[in-house]
């Protein structure tokens, strides 16, 4: 990107500066939020589920449903009914509005039905049984009518007790956390490990019912004098339910320095819960979830397979979970003996990779384990407790988030304890140290230099995990006795794929929403349609294979993809610099989340989820001085030094958060609201400038594409939202929209002078041409598809059109319109969407012929790719498998929107 000369830059500034005295809420003068529209189609929408089998056992479901402009207010009330014509209750409310005032996104959660629902306007009808909160007490109580939770407000127990009618079914739920201070590289060494408990800070109740209510409880653990790693959990809970289930968010804030063996090394991470065991031991029921919906399934005190037979009656009641009849009715020869047989308490169930897991048990602690199967990837479910009753329990993407573990203790006596570990502490200790020592590279210069060799933007102490979260899904269940068999698989599928109810593409696209026009529904009308469509078929199959046979898996992995194949070695460059982990370069996750919305299909929707929750929470700082910054593409997902605002782009959360109303996604995007702050602590240019430059508050030198791009997202959707700070949010997208458009160049003078108090950009008093093929593949299109619709400012159209019309211009033109040519310029593929775009917006037969010449035959993948995988097997891979080395997740991005838009802008244009 061209850097304005420094000359215009402080005029500029000057100019603007006569404008700070006006208030930020005022926003720009000239810049409107387009007119109130007339009452649009308000049809019913069909809502269905992602995969078969409707709720299940699940407690709930919550899903987002986009309108059209004008079709209902936000005080607007729905209904749902079922296939039948049954109400459903339903419990709404608004996420989202058009600049009109009229609603957007509308969230509805249920917590019943398994086929199709039908939503439509209307007054809901009220569940036989609702959610209550009562925060009255020294706890918060929240009922769903068949159980209650009681909410502890400080201290460090968070669910002090779980009760179904009078019978108390967990106790002490509380949050547990292991440190090492030393990690011990070699076979010598003492290691030694200290426990934090989780400390409530803080307790909020952000929907009380009648149909869902959800409290938020944020906090640190604590040990003695010190608090660390910060937790924000929310509970959820649905009327009628026996369960409820957790969003577990840890932040980490410890100190882990490459080379120093000392540090604060995360040993067990977990969440914990007592169990009170009031049935004979014979009475009491262990479950443990192996593969698939596969269970061990035992009694404490087994009577099966003894040396003298009870009763074959006797037998299959214990084995199915059933009170057994009085002992005095049995064969004698064993009731005169019960004495004599183990009671075993103790249950260990541990998944060190994603590969396996191993199953132990023991009698009590001091004696000796003995192992009771293994298997490959365990389902992460478990249960304890007997015929009055008893407690399951679930951790999501258990394999996946690898190392994890289940433990019961303690299942012989009165109070049971189980623990879900989101980190086993059976596994090595969470090392996040960075990976190397920097080899010489002290200077910027010599930085550059490692970028030229690895990719890598290296610079001290800036690979630093401190400010990086992770979110896990766990689901709890207080049941009045042993589940059967039957409820147990419903659990055990809960737990690994969570049901999700879901609005149909065509209501997403006849809402206008995430860019009015720029998806469709997929057409095989015509074999150029199809060919294209089997293409982007063949590219999400083989990224979802990828994920399996590379592996991609583990507790800060799963969910990311690699950059860049090595033809050599077979091998993804896992190992090498920027070409490792992608960290949503290009934007796949746009791809995934435009695959999905056209299709719905549940493995895009699923995929894009785990990505979603990754990048939003791994690749981005949280605390710290860069919070509200992402890093770059890396060996480790905070390796690099570019910590920039293109990676905590809000626009790669918005989809999955409008869709399914998920409040953990929706702070993330409101955190990043004020992140133009970010550009005072780091200059993302400072390595390559060439002019004097220092951060200044009324002077911030911000790119038009990657810079803004995530910069306006977040204040979009605050606005959109009406979040706390609306009104800001809006004021700067309208004033940084006007400010583009007043450059001399518009979007092709690349970076302007930003003040952050006014929210404005200086208008720059020379033109430049700053182009950067990066600037319009972290969303820009996308955001500015739907800023067009939005807001009605001509001169911002403009000079976005005028941007798209020339990108994938000749240099010649180039240079007729902006007296300079754009330089060396990559990505013509991708940027074919925006001639699509443009194209569409302005009437132009041309830009539309040139759209689908430069997806064909620029660059990027090309209708003479293979477009097939080969084989690999031993002894060239390490598995075998398959590749297809000429795919790169650059061109996959790029290819998968243009395709995507293209088809739908200019489908009928097709050569």
């Amino acid at each position: 990107m061209s850097p304005i000369p420094r000359r215009s830059l402080l005029k500029a500034a000057a100019v603007a500066g006569a404008a700070a005295q006006f208030s930020w809420a005022l926003g720009a003068k000239d810049a409107q939020a387009a007119p109130r529209t007339e009452a649009a189609d308000a049809d019913p929408v069909t809502l269905d589920w992602l995969e078969e089998g409707g709720l299940g056992a699940a407690p709930g479901s919550t899903v987002g449903v986009p309108w059209p402009k004008g079709a209902f207010q936000p005080d607007q009330a729905f209904a749902v009914t079922d296939a039948d014509g049954k109400a459903v209750p339903v419990q709404s409310w608004p996420i989202a509005y058009w600049p009109d005032g009229s609603l957007k996104w509308s969230a509805h959660a249920v917590s019943s039905g398994s086929g199709k629902l039908t939503l439509a306007a209307g007054e809901s009808a009220a569940p036989d049984r609702k959610v209550t909160v009562d925060r009255s007490g020294g706890t918060i109580d929240v009922s769903t009518g068949v159980i209650t939770a009681k909410i502890g407000k400080n201290g460090s127990t968070v669910v002090k007790s779980v009760t179904r009618g009078s019978t108390e079914i967990a106790r002490n739920g509380r949050l547990v956390l292991i440190r090492q201070p030393e990690i011990e590289d070699e076979d010598q060494g003492t290691v030694k490990t200290e426990r934090f408990d989780g400390a409530i800070g803080a307790v909020t109740v952000e929907q009380d019912g009648p149909v869902r209510a959800v409290v938020r409880i944020d906090g640190k653990h604590r040990k003695g004098d010190r608090s660390w790693l910060p937790f924000s959990i929310r509970l959820y809970f649905y009327a009628g339910a026996d369960s409820f289930r957790m969003v577990h968010t840890i932040t980490y804030d410890g100190t882990q320095e490459p080379g120093k063996a000392s540090g604060d090394f995360i040993r067990g991470l977990g969440v914990r819960f007592d169990v009170p065991m009031r049935d004979e031991s014979y009475d009491r029921h262990i479950r443990i979830g192996g593969e698939g919906t596969g269970l061990l399934r035992e009694a404490v005190k087994g009577i099966t397979g003894l040396r003298r037979d009870p009763g074959a009656a006797v037998q299959a009641a214990q084995y199915a979970g059933q009170k057994l009849p009085d002992p005095a009715t049995w064969d004698q020869r064993v009731t005169t003996r019960l004495q004599y047989i183990p009671e075993w308490g103790d249950y260990t169930l541990s998944q060190l990779s994603a590969d396996g897991f191993t199953l132990r048990k023991r009698t009590r602690k001091g004696y000796g384990w003995i192992g009771a199967g293994g298997g490959k990837r365990a389902s992460g479910f478990g249960y304890v407790g007997g015929a009055s009753g008893g407690f399951s329990f679930g951790l999501r993407d258990f394999w996946e988030k690898y190392p994890a573990q289940l433990d019961i203790r303690d299942a012989h006596t009165d109070s049971a304890e189980v623990t879900l570990w989101l980190w086993s502490p059976e596994a090595q200790p969470m090392d996040l140290r960075f990976y190397h020592d920097g080899m010489g590279q002290d200077t910027y210069a010599e930085q550059l230099e490692g970028l030229n060799i690895t990719y890598e933007d290296y610079e001290p102490e800036f690979g630093t995990p401190y400010g990086i979260a992770r979110t896990s899904e766990l689901l709890f269940w207080a049941n009045e006795s042993t589940p059967t068999a039957e409820t147990l698989a419903q659990q055990v599928e809960a737990v690994r794929v969570l049901p999700q109810l879901a609005a149909p593409p065509r209501q997403l696209i006849k809402a206008k929403v995430f860019g009015p026009g720029l998806y469709s529904e997929p057409d095989r009308s015509t074999p150029a349609k199809a060919k294209i469509e089997d293409h982007l078929d063949f590219l999400f199959t083989y990224y979802k294979d990828q994920v399996e046979q590379r592996r991609w898996y583990g507790f800060w992995d799963y969910g990311d993809i690699m950059h860049t194949y090595d033809t050599v070695r077979h091998v993804w460059r896992y190992d090498i610099g920027g070409y490792a982990w992608d960290n949503s370069e290009l934007s796949p996750d746009l791809w995934l989340w435009f695959a999905y919305l056209r299709s719905g299909r549940s493995d895009i929707f699923r995929f894009a989820e785990a990505m979603t929750r990754h990048t939003g929470e791994v690749d981005v700082y949280h605390i710290g001085q860069w919070a509200g910054l992402g890093t770059r593409h890396g060996v480790q997902h905070y390796a690099d030094s570019a910590k920039q605002q293109r990676i905590a782009n809000t626009t790669y959360r918005r989809y999955y958060y409008f869709l399914t109303a998920d409040e953990r996604v929706g702070d993330l995007m409101h955190a990043n609201v004020d992140s133009d702050e970010t550009f005072l602590v780091l200059d993302p240019q400072r390595k390559v400038r060439t002019d004097p430059y220092t951060p200044d508050r009324h002077a911030l030198s911000i790119g038009f594409g990657t810079d803004w791009s995530g910069l306006v997202s977040a204040w979009l959707t605050e606005w959109e939202r009406k979040g706390p700070k609306w009104e800001k949010a809006k004021a700067r997208v309208l004033s940084t929209m006007e400010g583009i458009a007043a450059q001399p160049n518009g979007f092709v003078q690349g970076s302007g002078l930003y003040d952050l108090d006014t929210g404005k950009f200086a208008v720059a008093t020379t033109p430049v041409v700053g182009v950067s093929h990066l600037s319009a593949v972290f969303g820009l299109n996308e955001l500015c598809a739907e800023l067009i619709d939005l807001v009605d400012m001509p001169k911002f159209n403009e000079a976005y059109f005028d941007y798209c019309r020339y990108f994938n211009a000749t240099k010649a033109e180039q240079k007729a319109r902006y007296g300079s040519d754009f330089g060396t310029l990559l990505l013509f593929q991708g940027h074919s969407r925006l001639d699509a775009y443009a194209a569409v917006q302005t009437g132009d037969a041309t830009l539309a012929q040139r759209a689908w010449t430069k997806f064909y035959s620029s660059d990027g993948y090309m209708e003479s790719s293979p477009w097939k995988t080969e084989k690999v097997s031993g002894p060239m891979a390490l598995v075998a498998g398959s590749e297809a080395s000429w795919v790169s997740t650059n061109d996959t991005a790029l290819y998968g929107l243009a395709a995507i838009e293209n088809l739908a802008l200019l489908g009928d244009k097709m050569p």
